[in-house]
């Protein structure tokens, strides 16, 4: 199967593929001999497929790539994958906890503006150019907790 046909059977691009192809996600087929088109297998098909669905579930790339590995592995055990799932769910869970954050400091300096007036003396701007008491003051001078 041609690089078109994999790419429109998963769902993506023909970039996709080939960058897929770059991170040893997939296998890229060698070119012939006779110089003609790589073929694909079959299997770049559901591997795609897992990437992508593994990507909308928050695993980066080389997490990805390891979860991967595991499955061909036959030395590792669902208990591995497992691990890689929970910790993806301890992540995900500080980033929503995160985003609460953002959320209701946001809220507080919109509840702050008036909305009216010259952009210069905007309580936002203000808060972003100086800071603010109790305003995540932390994250806004950017460290991470």
């Amino acid at each position: 199967m041609r690089i078109g046909e994999v790419a429109k059977r998963a769902g993506v691009g023909v970039e996709t593929v080939r960058y897929y192809e770059t991170r040893g996600l997939i296998e890229k087929p060698l070119r012939p001999a006779n110089g003609g088109f790589r073929a694909y297998p079959d299997d770049a098909v559901y591997r795609i497929r897992f990437v992508r669905r593994a990507q909308q579930l928050g695993f980066a790339l080389g997490e990805i790539s390891e979860l991967l590995d595991l499955e061909t592995n036959p030395a590792s055990n669902c208990g591995d994958i497992r691990v890689r799932a929970e910790t993806k769910l301890d992540d995900v869970t500080a980033r929503i906890a995160d985003l609460k954050q953002i959320s209701g400091a946001l809220k507080k300096l919109i509840k702050s503006c008036p909305g009216q007036g010259p952009a210069r003396k905007c309580s936002i701007l203000g808060t972003l150019r100086n800071g603010a008491p109790g305003l995540m003051q932390n994250n806004l001078d950017g460290e991470r907790k």
